[in-house]
């Protein structure tokens, strides 16, 4: 089984989200301001971190296989979240992808926007 890249995975989710909502950065005064509001909405945005409904893939076994060799991402968002471990183990494997990917949302978001966005508020 090969590693699930939970960073790529996102990534390519929140590029998607922004292609096809048309959103660009013109639409922002800056660039916080247009990674608050993306990371706001993404936050609850089901494909991209499934946290609305509390699975992005819709399948505990897909979620189970994508855990796999994964579980320091999970540990990583565990104590990033806080003492919540015991809860989120018990709520499953589709509760743990979901954890991981609202972990890594910020990072990838500020990664998405300065590869579709690069140098778009610099006064250059």
């Amino acid at each position: 089984m090969e590693k699930y890249d939970y960073r790529k995975a996102v990534c390519d989710d929140i590029r998607d989200y922004i292609q096809n909502n048309g959103i660009h950065a013109s639409n922002y005064a800056t660039r916080w301001d247009m990674f608050n509001e993306l990371n706001d909405t993404l936050w609850v945005e089901d494909s991209v971190t499934g946290n609305a409904s509390g699975s992005y893939t819709m399948s505990a076994w897909k979620a189970e296989e994508n855990l796999c060799h994964n579980l320091d991402l999970l540990g990583q968002a565990i104590e990033e979240f806080g003492d919540m471990g015991d809860k989120l183990l018990s709520e499953g494997a589709e509760a743990c992808d979901v954890t991981i990917r609202c972990y890594l949302l910020s990072e990838c978001l500020d990664e998405v926007i300065d590869e579709l966005f690069p140098n778009f508020w610099d006064e250059d």
